[in-house]
């Protein structure tokens, strides 16, 4: 046999070890209250060229869901791949509103860094005890400046490591109002875009769009406000594509774009009523890009029905470090985990290595899925004054809510209630449109909400009192008390009495 074919069939023989060995980086791209508003996503308006380059080099998830509209809590859930009710962390971290995870909740971070990878965050983090979601560095925003957020990451990403890493870089856009804005002279408006008098933000040419060009979702009401409002929006999701697009330059440059898992999402829909801090499609329905370097088939769009529960297993699972055959992390992981310390707050039955969700790597080059067809909900606490806990299963057609706090009116979280859009609407009383609702609708609402998402896509039609759909009801909320039994949700006792 000739040298040159012994040299190719042991090259050959290698490469199942070669792939193996091959680094596995990890990178975790979260934006902030985003909507699927993107090229790629369909809108024909809003400028978002790396979205729709990342999309056609991976996979696009045409339905992909948060668990709960809030930030902190669903944060939780994307760093735990566990239901908020069962990680404890009911609603936002920070100041008076107080809410944290169980102690004994480990978190993504933690699960990488025992398997051998290096772990950094850059930007919003707004979820607590650190101890659970710990990462070895912490890498500086400003979290309004995307572009600048992505050059602070490129001394981790280039560092002369063997150590494969995981980067959860995390933007405060397009949150209305807050975040990071202290490289700017003045204070930017509502969604974090500059001030007209201001230097903008470092290497980003901001998109100015004009409010008649915007496309106004179904479930808001299409008035000059909320028109303005899309298009300071749509503004602040053109900075973060700029952002995007430097750190994948940065990724190229390193070397290290061909071996990295790129994933792209937002921790929930659009800061506007009737989408965040609800589990209407508008605060559930979030944008999913996916980029496996390992994957052959490039520019899927894949109608897999999928939530941030499975974000955790799905990186754990490109880490080398879940059991395939129970779905969750390997016990010689979990074994190497610190235990909590004795008297503090931990989960009744949730153990160190669980996953309520499952990895989606096998279906990224699948555009028609079997077994990927419901989604679950579970929002309890947004602010601390929010109490309002809402149970949802999602299938393809049908959509079942459960308020059960209905008797209460909806809360509103204070940013929320001061949208320009709501009090325009709100002002005109209570039989006032806004999107398939009334004001008055939305603001107190049944026990049960059953939609038909094909007929009704913007959940206007509630069937729960249709005599017609009684069975579908019944049907619907026996899967939503499975749901329950199999998540160790509290809530569940409220069955029992009410």
């Amino acid at each position: 046999m000739k040298q040159s074919n012994i040299i190719t069939l042991v090259l050959l023989a290698l490469l199942p070890t070669l792939a193996a060995a091959a680094p596995r980086n990890v990178v975790l791209f979260v934006t902030d209250d985003q909507s699927p508003d993107a090229g790629c996503y369909g809108n024909s308006v809003v400028q978002t060229p790396n979205m729709d380059t990342l999309a056609r080099d991976g996979t696009l998830f045409t339905h992909a869901f948060c668990t709960t509209a809030s930030c902190s809590a669903s944060r939780s859930v994307i760093l735990s791949g566990l239901h908020n009710h069962a990680n404890g962390h009911y609603g936002h971290q920070h100041n008076y509103h107080k809410f944290n995870a169980y102690t004994n909740i480990v978190g993504l971070p933690i699960y990488l860094g025992k398997a051998g990878y290096r772990t950094a965050r850059c930007g919003k983090y707004h979820v607590a005890p650190e101890s659970v979601y710990q990462f070895d560095q912490t890498i500086p925003g400003p979290t309004r400046s995307p572009v600048v957020m992505a050059n602070n990451c490129e001394e981790f990403i280039k560092s002369d490591s063997d150590k494969p890493f995981f980067l959860y870089i995390c933007t405060s856009d397009p949150h209305r109002g807050g975040g990071e804005a202290t490289e700017l002279p003045h204070q930017p408006n509502r969604f974090g875009n500059p001030a007209p008098d201001s230097k903008g933000y470092p290497g980003v040419k901001e998109v100015i769009y004009d409010p008649k060009d915007v496309i106004v979702p179904g479930f808001l009401p299409d008035t000059p406000t909320c028109r303005a409002e899309i298009a300071q929006y749509y503004q602040s999701v053109s900075r973060i594509d700029q952002g995007l697009g430097r750190l994948i330059e940065i990724l190229t440059e390193a070397g290290k774009w061909d071996d990295t898992l790129f994933i792209y999402i937002s921790d929930h829909g659009i800061a506007m009523p009737g989408a965040k801090t609800t589990v209407y499609e508008g605060g559930m329905r979030s944008p999913c890009l996916v980029r496996n370097p390992y994957n052959d088939k490039r520019g899927v769009v894949t109608d897999a029905m999928i939530s941030w529960i499975d974000i955790a297993p799905t990186i754990v699972d490109f880490a080398g470090a879940l059991d395939s055959k129970t779905g969750n992390v390997k016990q010689e992981i979990v074994k190497q985990v610190d235990r909590p310390a004795p008297g503090t707050q931990t989960t009744r039955k949730t153990n160190p290595g669980d996953f309520h969700g499952r990895s989606f790597l096998p279906v990224l080059d699948q555009e028609k899925t079997k077994g990927w067809d419901v989604a679950y909900a579970s929002h309890t606490f947004h602010e601390i004054q929010m109490y309002y806990p809402m149970r949802v299963v999602r299938e393809r057609r049908y959509k079942l809510i459960w308020n059960i706090a209905h008797p209460l009116s909806f809360p509103f979280a204070s940013d929320l209630w001061a949208a320009p859009t709501w009090q325009a609407q709100y002002k005109l009383g209570k039989d006032a449109p806004y999107g398939e609702q009334t004001v008055h609708s939305y603001m107190y609402r049944p026990k049960f909400e059953l939609f038909d998402l094909q007929e009704d896509s913007h959940e206007g039609k509630n069937l729960a009192e249709d005599p017609k759909h009684a069975k579908l009801l019944d049907e619907m909320i026996a899967k939503l008390k499975a749901f329950q039994r199999e998540t160790d949700d509290p809530w569940m006792i409220k069955w029992q009495y009410e």
